[in-house]
C-alpha cells in the first residue's frame, strides 16, 4: 500500500500563504497549491479543507502575525505620536519599495478581490482593520493626554483616516512605480497631526 508523503501542515500553510499573497485567491488553482506545496490533493484537502478555508486559515496566519508587532510598537510607554508617525511612515517606505510593493497586504489584496463577495474574507478582513483602528485611536488619545496632539482634534476620526491612508499606501504603491506618490500622501497626512 502506497504511503501518503508526510508534511508539516505549519510550513505547509506558511507556504500557501506566500503563494495566495503573490498571486492572489482567484489567480491559485488546487493544481498550483498541490504543485507548490509538494503535498498530494487528497492530503491538502484532508487537512486544510477546500481551497477557500485554506485561504482563510492563510489570511488567519498573516493577521496574526502582522499585527502584534505594531500593537507593541503604538502601547509602548512614552512619547505616542512619534511611534504613530513611524508606522504610517513604515506603511509608505514598503509600499514604494520595489521588493515589497508587488504583494502588497494580503488584508488589503483580500478586501480588494474577496470582501466584496465573500462574507468570511470582508468579516477577516474588518476584524484586522477594526484592530488596526483601535491601536491607532488608543496611541492617539495618549498623544493627546501628553500634548503631543492638539485637543481640538478627533484622535478617532484621526485613526480612521490613517487606517484608510495605510490601506490605500498599500493599493497605490502595487500599482504605482512613483515612490514620491506614496510618501508624500504619508507626509501631507501627517502634517494633520501637528
Amino acid at each position: 500500500m502506497a504511503r501518503t508523503k508526510e508534511f508539516d501542515p505549519d510550513t505547509a500553510l506558511q507556504s500557501a500563504l506566500e503563494l495566495f499573497w503573490r498571486r492572489g485567491y482567484e489567480a491559485t488553482s488546487m493544481s498550483d497549491l498541490v504543485e507548490h506545496l509538494g503535498i498530494g490533493r487528497a492530503s491538502l484537502y484532508a487537512t486544510f479543507g477546500s481551497k477557500h478555508e485554506l485561504y482563510l486559515k492563510a489570511l488567519d496566519r498573516y493577521d496574526r502575525a502582522g499585527l502584534p508587532p505594531i500593537v507593541r510598537e503604538l502601547s509602548q510607554p512614552g512619547p505616542a505620536l512619534p511611534a504613530v508617525r513611524a508606522v504610517v511612515r513604515r506603511y509608505a517606505t514598503e509600499a514604494a519599495d520595489d521588493q515589497l510593493r508587488l504583494n502588497g497586504c494580503l488584508v488589503t489584496n483580500t478586501a480588494a478581490e474577496l470582501a466584496p463577495h465573500d462574507p468570511a474574507a470582508a468579516r477577516r478582513v474588518e476584524r484586522n482593520w477594526d484592530q488596526l483602528e483601535t491601536v491607532l485611536h488608543s496611541a492617539l488619545v495618549r498623544a493627546q493626554a501628553q500634548d503631543e496632539l492638539p485637543a481640538d482634534r478627533d484622535p478617532l476620526t484621526l485613526a480612521r483616516m490613517l487606517l484608510v491612508l495605510m490601506q490605500g499606501l498599500r493599493v497605490v504603491g502595487k500599482a504605482s512605480a512613483d515612490p514620491a506618490r506614496v510618501r508624500d500622501a504619508a507626509e501631507q497626512a501627517l502634517a494633520l497631526l501637528d
